[in-house]
């Protein structure tokens, strides 16, 4: 261990990308290597507004945050275009980082020795270069769209970018480790939407700087994507799944659901929750709480307070006896593992995928941005562990449909069977002697040695 007078071993500095659960998802990894190794020294670097909500819940001694500026300038007015705040910070984030890496080196008294970055911030990797030590991006997300984003220049060049209307529904066949995909769920900014958007172009930045990388690291597990990884792994120095591990959340059950799903049978209740970001239309909210009410189905459901006045006419005084609980914020992680959970209606985001892997629940999926088409396609089409909404929106008699198919039809049983057999998978995984746990002691080698 270090003392007072003795500066730590190695210096790891962590640049996060400050939006959606990017961060607790870094942050998750840095408390995994803090604990590993006590004697190196993380910095964690994100915006004041990220770090005060990460680090209320207490860090290792070893791991100090560090707050750099958001780039909204004083007094800026939003305008409401789409990832503005995204767009803002990334303008600003290299001087940024480096001025605050500076600022961690003076203060822990060793130069940075390593630099652990989201996979989002490609620039990062040139970073690392000019400083001279390794780079190892974390990809916040799973093997599958991280091997599109790789190959996106082969799918442009193949698939062409003037003449894609109507292609959506084209399935493919010719990007290494997949068996097959429609371009439809490719995420966008691969193919479809504004390919010259500041966000698009840095995920096209991101897939060709990533090779270089010492080492690229996820939160997941080999046996998930076995073709994908085997692919993945000829292309880059060290690929290492070292998940499924938790992203740093809180945790407190504030609204009482866990005590509320207890009153339930086993397997009964449906749980709701589509993340921070996402959230479907008032039309979509209503017919979603209509299948709910008209399937009998008990739900539990996260959802935004300014949300709950598009919801039908007197459905919560109908519901909010025994069948319906509806909450600003759940525990994600408890609730799903809670024995009551039957099903988890999601927006297919990887955090998401992954937690309801972990507790064995099969998914019911409503997708909207990022990786999440794509997350929907691996789970109906690839894992078979759910099902998608038909038509891909929330309407009565789809989601009706979904549920009857999760609850009472064998194919709902045998989606059961077959995500038991995913979790067992990512168990093994992180085994004493499995396949993440193998890769996490290459990655602690790479980034303190």
């Amino acid at each position: 261990m270090t003392t007072i007078n003795s500066p730590p071993r190695r210096h790891v500095a962590a640049l996060a990308f400050p939006f959606t659960s990017h961060a607790g998802q870094l942050l998750g990894l840095m408390r995994r290597l803090a604990a590993a190794a006590p004697d190196v020294a993380f910095s964690f670097f994100s915006t004041s507004k990220s770090n005060n909500s990460l680090f209320s819940v207490p860090a290792p001694d070893n791991i100090k945050a560090y707050d750099v500026w958001d780039g909204v300038p004083e007094g800026y007015v939003f305008s409401g275009k789409p990832q503005e705040a995204i767009n803002l910070f990334l303008k600003v984030a290299p001087e940024n980082f480096k001025r605050g890496m500076e600022a961690a080196e003076a203060d822990v008294g060793r130069r940075i020795s390593c630099l652990v970055t989201d996979a989002f911030l490609w620039f990062s990797g040139e970073m690392a270069e000019d400083m001279h030590v390794p780079w190892v991006p974390l990809w916040a997300a799973g093997s599958s769209s991280l091997s599109v984003h790789v190959y996106t220049d082969l799918i442009r060049q193949t698939i062409g970018i003037n003449d894609i209307a109507g292609k959506e529904n084209e399935i493919i066949k010719f990007i290494p480790g997949f068996s097959a995909l429609r371009l439809g769920n490719l995420p966008l900014g691969v193919l479809f939407g504004n390919l010259e958007s500041p966000f698009s172009i840095m995920l096209h930045k991101m897939g060709q700087a990533l090779l270089q990388a010492t080492a690229v690291t996820l939160n997941s597990f080999e046996e998930l994507d076995p073709a994908i990884t085997k692919d993945l792994k000829s292309k880059f120095q060290h690929f290492l799944n070292v998940g499924p591990y938790n992203r740093t959340s809180p945790n407190l059950d504030e609204h009482g659901c866990l005590p509320w799903l207890d009153k339930h049978k086993a397997a009964s209740v449906a749980y709701v929750g589509f993340g921070t970001i996402a959230t479907p239309p008032p039309h979509e909210l209503v017919a979603l709480a209509e299948a709910l009410e008209a399937s009998g189905t008990p739900f539990l459901w996260s959802l935004r307070s300014n949300l709950i006045n598009h919801l039908p006419e007197g459905f919560l005084e109908r519901t909010s006896t025994d069948n319906g609980k509806i909450v600003p914020w759940a525990p994600q992680v408890q609730v799903l593992g809670h024995s009551s959970i039957g099903v988890y209606i999601t927006h297919c985001g990887w955090n998401s995928v992954l937690e309801s892997i972990t507790a064995s629940v099969p998914m019911i999926g409503r997708p909207f941005l990022g990786d999440n088409h794509l997350n929907a396609w691996m789970i109906e089409t690839v894992w078979r562990i759910g099902v998608g909404i038909e038509g891909g929106v929330f309407t009565k008699s789809g989601t009706m449909r979904a549920l009857e198919l999760i609850f009472s039809h064998e194919n709902g049983k045998k989606m059961k069977e077959q995500i038991g057999v995913v979790k067992e998978l990512a168990l093994r995984a992180v085994g004493p002697n499995g396949s993440s746990t193998q890769n996490f002691k290459t990655l602690l080698e790479v980034v303190t040695k």
